[in-house]
């Protein structure tokens, strides 16, 4: 009787411990800093990358 009530114990103190885990929590909102407004590459080719259409030329193999 004894150890049944030990290991009821034991596993509802585990559950308990698991639930309380899973509790969402508030976290606080990053600051994130302001972007640069007219400074993004757009339009332009990424570095290493082909401009869109244009097969990279690839030399032969011999």
């Amino acid at each position: 009787m004894k150890k049944i009530v030990i290991a009821v114990g034991a596993t509802l103190a585990m559950v308990t411990v698991a639930s309380a885990a899973d509790l969402p929590r508030r976290e606080p909102v990053p600051a994130y800093p302001q972007a640069p407004i007219g400074k993004m590459p757009i339009g332009k080719t990424p570095v290493g990358k082909t401009p869109v259409g244009k097969t990279p030329v690839i030399p032969p193999r011999y």
